[in-house]
């Protein structure tokens, strides 16, 4: 086991031994670079799926966990970026530990699936059990490509709050840092039920622009060389992420959201992500900017 001292705030990283786990590591190297702090990598032998009692099988255990995190430093130095790499392997509960070391960290990457559902094709339940509990925003990575494809988007959904404001800022921020045009949107359901009256839905959607434009008019002021277009749906993101599923590069949504977790992190939502095939990232409602 390794016990380091930890720099205060980190890009932390779940490690599995997947290569999901491995696409989350990678894609974290630009965000710990670009806030100048270290790039933590964990790995968490859990203590329910193991036998400890056991000397051969614990050595096992260690010896994976030592060769996951040994995969993860070498991808991470293969970028021959500036990064700080610090390494722990501890006994706990993945989910557990991983939620602890979000309370000093910048931010939370995970990989998409963990080792034990790549097969089942699904959103790794220890990712789903952290982004409901962590105390910094979470990145669920999918399929990291360090080559940007041209046209790919990062798109924020918000909401009319203060909340908005906090996503929009990390959002800004993702597409800076990625080099990408920032699309933001709101969806709007209607409550109308006559199909053939459309002067409803164009109401609606000329008011829920009008707001947006607002809403944006500041950070576009602050962030004049950012490409920033309002993005209206009368529907639904998922519809959205579907549709566009080739341009969306990463999808930053707030966690109080009510389908934030359970549409777009949990089954329901999967098939279109994996459509999509975008990162999410999913801002707590008190991570600090």
């Amino acid at each position: 086991m390794r016990d380091l001292t930890l720099s205060p705030a980190s890009v932390v990283v779940g490690l599995d031994g997947s290569r999901s786990a491995l696409d989350a590591a990678l894609w974290a190297v630009d965000e710990a670079v670009s806030r100048d702090i270290p790039l933590r990598l964990v790995y968490a032998i859990d203590p329910d799926q193991s036998s400890a009692s056991e000397p051969n099988d614990a050595a096992g255990d260690l010896a994976a966990a030592e060769t996951a995190v040994r995969d993860a430093v070498a991808a991470v130095e293969s970028t021959e970026k500036p990064v700080k790499i610090e390494m722990e392997i501890l006994r706990a509960r993945p989910a557990r530990a991983l939620i602890d070391a979000s309370a000093s960290a910048a931010m939370l990457c995970l990989g998409d699936t963990g080792s034990r559902h790549r097969a089942q094709g699904r959103i790794g339940s220890t990712a789903a059990e952290v982004t409901a509990s962590a105390h910094c925003p979470v990145a669920i990575v999918r399929d990291h490509d360090a080559r940007p494809r041209r046209g790919d988007w990062v798109v924020a959904e918000i909401e009319g709050s203060p909340v908005g404001n906090r996503i929009l800022q990390h959002a800004s921020e993702e597409a800076r840092l990625r080099e990408a045009p920032l699309r933001v949107l709101t969806s709007w359901q209607t409550r109308f039920t006559d199909v053939y009256n459309n002067r409803p839905v164009a109401e609606g959607n000329r008011s829920a622009k009008a707001q947006l434009d607002r809403q944006l008019a500041k950070w576009k002021k602050r962030y004049p060389d950012l490409d920033v277009e309002p993005i209206v749906v009368h529907g639904n993101t998922l519809n959205y992420l579907t549709e566009h599923a080739d341009s969306v590069r990463l999808l930053v949504v707030g966690r109080e959201r009510a389908r934030g977790i359970r549409d777009l992190v949990g089954p329901p939502g999967y098939a279109s992500l994996h459509e999509a095939g975008c990162s999410v990232l999913i801002c707590q409602p008190h991570a600090v900017l």
